[in-house]
């Protein structure tokens, strides 16, 4: 067993401003955990992984990722890139023998996601998808309510998520205007809210969906219009459940999810979003009003004084990780989740396309 876990992340980068995952969650996230250690980061240019490297208290910096990969000081590769780049650097770290986190989406397509978790299987590697809401304190509590019976056989359920619609984007964001790049309001906003609504009730079987782009139109920072075909507005029916998800430009709610039990009810929301919280859950039984139900200490794994905010449910996905990654065992958000949750964004597409129901592949 290895005592700290040392890691290379690629797309944490100082000169980001400040924006960027990699740099705003990842990071501050394993500078809060004892058994990890941020050994390396890598970046495009030779002075921006010195200066990066420098400025998170990396011991080395990087400007080929390959060097990175075969480093035998790095135990874990973390890819937090563009979703475009997911592929080629998954499949890299893997070949190299590491273990990879990897953001998500974790592909562009499903054909991709099915081809990086093939070869983490084949090679018998730990992996890890960057879907943290199954890692929220109150999304792990809602569930353990729900299946220990609070509410109740579940009845029905509903999803609501409003984002907000960025309608002006510069160069780093407006590429996720173009669909056939995976990271939109239904792969993103959508994805990480149908996942912590599945990590509570399970997997959908079925699923009827309208997927549509009400917001054709994006500005770059100058004001140039640029076309738009990324869908913004997503609409699905389960057998028992439905889903809102939009883009919105104008008070966008965050995420709300109602779970009517034929004992109870159980509410879960936040402002923002799952995969970030805080979130929140209360809960009725019978006749009574709902109350706040406060998540116990127990689904906290993280040491007092982890940052809130973007690092907080990305450092609770380290610590339940780590084990897996010590021992090279299994970890259940992994890249095998990540296919499911794929195949269920790809059914809602089809579904949408065809006007019919589709069944989704559990296998």
């Amino acid at each position: 067993m290895i005592d700290k876990i040392r890691v290379g992340i690629v797309g944490a980068t100082v000169t980001q401003g400040g924006s960027g995952w990699g740099a705003n969650a990842h990071v501050p996230a394993l500078k809060a955990l004892p058994h990890y250690e941020l050994t390396a980061v890598c970046t495009a240019h030779e002075e921006t992984a010195k200066a990066s490297a420098a400025a998170f208290g990396a011991a080395r910096g990087f400007h080929r990722f390959s060097d990175m990969v075969a480093h035998p000081e790095v135990d874990l590769i973390v890819v937090c890139v563009r979703v475009p780049g997911h592929r080629e650097l998954v499949m890299a770290g893997l070949q190299a023998g590491k273990a990879v986190l990897c953001e998500w989406p974790l592909g562009a397509t499903l054909a991709e996601a099915h081809e990086m978790a093939g070869l983490a299987r084949q090679r018998s590697l730990p992996t890890i998808v960057g879907l943290q809401a199954r890692s929220d304190p109150a999304i792990l509590y809602a569930r353990d309510l729900v299946q220990g019976g609070y509410i109740g056989e579940v009845l029905t359920a509903h999803l609501n998520t409003a984002v907000p619609a960025v309608l002006q984007r510069g160069p780093g964001r407006i590429w996720q205007g173009v669909r056939a790049n995976g990271a939109n309001t239904l792969t993103i906003a959508g994805g990480h809210a149908i996942d912590a609504m599945c990590a509570i009730l399970g997997e959908f079987a079925e699923v009827s969906a309208r997927v549509s782009t009400r917001i054709p139109e994006w500005r770059t920072l100058e004001g140039k219009a640029v076309p738009v075909d990324a869908p913004d507005s997503i609409n699905v029916i389960g057998r028992m459940v439905s889903v809102n998800v939009a883009a919105v430009p104008s008070n966008p709610s965050g995420n709300r999810m109602e779970i009517y039990g034929r004992d109870g009810a159980l509410v879960v929301r936040t402002d923002g979003s799952f995969n970030i919280g805080p979130s929140s859950v209360h809960a009725g039984k019978g006749k009574e009003a709902m109350v706040a139900m406060p998540v116990p200490s127990k689904y906290k794994v993280v040491p007092d004084g982890t940052p809130a905010g973007q690092a907080y449910n990305v450092a609770q996905v380290y610590a339940r990780a780590a084990d897996a990654l010590r021992d090279a065992g299994s970890f259940d958000v992994d890249f095998t989740l990540a296919v499911q949750r794929h195949k269920m964004i790809d059914a809602i597409e089809r579904s949408s396309a065809t006007g019919r129901s589709v069944r989704i592949d559990q296998g």
